[in-house]
C-alpha cells in the first residue's frame, strides 16, 4: 500500500484527533461561521437530489420542500463522526427548517398531531478524507473563557485575548492526524464482540422496522406521507443527478478517486460486511409458520416475531447446501433469540451493554409467560440504542485509532511485526474466507488471531460548485 502523505506527529503538537475530542466536549460553547465553511469546502461524495426516477428515468420531485427558518451566518458546532474503516472524519451540522408545500408555498405546521414547524435538517461536512485534511480551518466564535483558554493553551487559536464578539480561526491543516505514540489497544477479540452486537442489533432492528414505541400505525403512515421518519427526521427520497455513470464521468459531472479501506476480522470471517442481514438469514436458515394454523410464510421477515402465534423452526437442507463460517457464527444468536435454544448468548450480549430488561422479557416469553407487544417493543428500542452506543464506543476508543494510523501513514505500527499477504496467499492458508472484488486486490496482516485488511475502492464524487444558497423564508 502506497500513501502520498505521512501525516504523523513528530513533536508535542496537538493531533487533529485530540482537537476533535476537545471541540466535541466543548461544542455548546462554540459557533461556526457556516458561510466561510461552505466557501472552502470540497465535496467528497456524489451529490444527490430530492426525488426519485420513474420508469422513463425522469426525476419526480417531492410535493414538499424544506425552508430554513433563519439565515444566520453562524451555526452551532456540529457533532463529529469517525468513519469505521477509513481515515475519515465528518462533522454533522443541523439547521432549523420547516416543511413547505411546493405547489402553493404554504407551510406545513402540523402532522399526525405534532407541530412540525421547528424541524432539524442535517448536513455532513468531511473534515478529513482518507487521511488528508479537507477543511483547512474553522472560523468560530467562543462564548466561554474556559474553552478559549483551553484552545489557546493547545496552540490552535489565532488570538491572544478572549473576546466573545470576535471571530477566531482554528487551523486544522497544520495539525498531524495521529501521534507516533498513539495508544493502539490490542484488537484481539474485538471483531467477535462487534460481530455479536451487529447480529443482535440487526435482529432487533428488523423486528422493529414497522414499529414505534410512540406512534400508532396511522400516525406513522401520516409521517411517511410528509417525508418524516418515526424519529421526526426529514426523510426525502433522493437519487443521483446522473443516470449513466460512464457518461457522467466523461462529462465531468462526477469524478473518481481511490479510497483506502481498513477492516478488522478473524481467521474465520474476514470482516463485518460478510454477515447477512437479519431477514436474509431468516429466509436462508429458518421456516416461519403460524403455530395455530400451521401456515408457512413464503417470504418471512422478523417483524412477524413480535406476534406470539408465530413460531420458527430450522430449514431442512439438502446435502448440497453449504453451511459457511458466517452461518455458524450467526446461527446460535438467532436460535437463542427465537427460543429454539437456550444457550445464553443473547442474555450475555445484552448484559454487556446494559440491556438486561429485554433479556428478562425474552426469557419470560421463552417460559410461556404472556408479554404485551407494547412492553416488548419498548424494551427492544431501549436495548437497540444501548447496543449501538456500546459498539460505537468500541470503534471510537479501540478500532478507529488503528484505522486512522494505517489510513494516514499507509503502514502498520513499527512495533507490529506482521508480513503483508495477498488475498491468494491468505486464501491458501484459510480457504473458507470470502473476498469481494476489491478485497482480492488488497493486502492482509495477521495480528494474533485477528486479520487486518487494507484495500482500495473506487469512490465517486461531485465536484464542488462555488455557490452558497440560502433557502430562508422572506415572508
Amino acid at each position: 500500500m502506497h500513501h502520498q502523505a505521512t501525516n504523523i506527529q513528530t513533536s508535542d503538537k496537538l493531533s487533529l484527533l485530540e482537537l476533535i475530542n476537545i471541540l466535541e466536549e466543548h461544542r455548546n460553547n462554540i459557533i461556526i461561521n457556516l458561510k466561510k465553511l461552505q466557501e472552502q469546502y470540497q465535496r467528497k461524495s456524489v451529490k444527490r437530489v430530492n426525488g426519485y426516477r420513474d420508469e422513463n428515468g425522469k426525476i419526480i420531485t417531492p410535493w414538499l420542500r424544506t425552508e430554513e427558518i433563519d439565515c444566520s451566518e453562524y451555526v452551532d458546532m456540529g457533532s463529529f463522526k469517525l468513519n469505521h474503516n477509513t481515515a475519515t472524519i465528518n462533522m454533522l451540522i443541523s439547521r432549523k427548517v420547516k416543511l413547505v408545500k411546493v405547489d402553493d408555498q404554504t407551510p406545513v405546521l402540523e402532522v399526525a398531531g405534532l407541530l412540525v414547524n421547528d424541524l432539524n435538517s442535517f448536513k455532513n461536512y468531511m473534515i478529513v478524507s482518507d487521511g488528508k485534511v479537507n477543511i483547512k480551518s474553522l472560523q468560530v466564535k467562543i462564548s466561554s473563557k474556559k474553552t478559549f483558554d483551553l484552545l489557546k493553551t493547545k496552540g490552535v487559536l489565532d488570538g491572544e485575548k478572549f473576546d466573545f464578539q470576535r471571530e477566531y480561526t482554528i487551523w486544522l491543516d497544520n495539525l498531524p492526524l495521529v501521534t507516533p505514540n498513539q495508544n493502539l489497544s490490542n484488537i484481539g477479540g474485538l471483531f467477535e464482540q462487534l460481530a455479536e452486537i451487529k447480529v443482535l442489533s440487526s435482529i432487533i432492528s428488523a423486528c422493529l422496522k414497522d414499529e414505534s414505541d410512540i406512534f400508532i400505525p396511522e400516525q406513522l403512515q401520516e409521517l411517511r406521507k410528509h417525508e418524516l421518519s418515526k424519529n421526526l427526521y426529514i426523510n426525502f427520497p433522493t437519487t443521483n443527478e446522473y443516470t449513466d455513470l460512464k457518461e457522467a464521468l466523461a462529462n465531468d459531472i462526477i469524478n473518481s478517486r481511490y479510497s483506502y479501506k481498513i477492516d478488522i476480522g478473524s481467521k474465520e470471517i474476514l470482516n463485518l460486511s460478510k454477515l447477512h442481514s437479519a431477514n436474509k438469514f431468516i429466509d436462508r436458515m429458518y421456516r416461519v409458520y403460524n403455530s395455530t394454523s400451521g401456515e408457512v410464510y413464503q417470504k418471512p421477515s422478523l417483524s412477524l416475531a413480535l406476534n406470539e402465534k408465530i413460531a420458527f423452526r430450522h430449514s431442512l437442507f439438502s446435502s448440497r447446501t453449504k453451511i459457511t463460517k458466517v452461518d455458524e457464527f450467526m446461527k446460535p444468536i438467532f436460535d437463542d433469540f427465537l427460543g429454539l435454544e437456550n444457550n445464553g448468548i443473547v442474555a450475555n450480549i445484552l448484559a454487556k451493554v446494559g440491556g438486561d430488561h429485554l433479556a428478562q422479557i425474552l426469557q419470560e416469553r421463552r417460559h410461556g409467560k404472556s408479554v404485551s407487544k407494547e412492553e416488548l417493543v419498548a424494551a427492544m428500542f431501549v436495548a437497540n440504542v444501548k447496543l449501538k452506543e456500546f459498539a460505537e464506543k468500541i470503534y471510537r476508543d479501540q478500532v478507529c485509532p488503528w484505522v486512522f494510523y494505517i489510513g494516514s501513514t499507509g503502514v502498520l505500527p513499527n512495533e507490529m511485526d506482521s508480513k503483508a499477504m495477498t488475498a491468494e496467499e491468505l486464501a491458501t492458508e484459510y480457504p473458507h474466507l470470502q473476498f469481494s472484488k476489491d478485497e482480492q486486490k488488497g493486502k492482509f496482516f495477521i495480528v494474533g488471531n485477528s486479520i487486518i485488511s487494507v484495500y482500495k475502492k473506487t469512490e465517486y464524487y461531485t465536484p464542488t460548485r462555488k455557490s452558497v444558497n440560502c433557502s430562508c423564508s422572506t415572508n
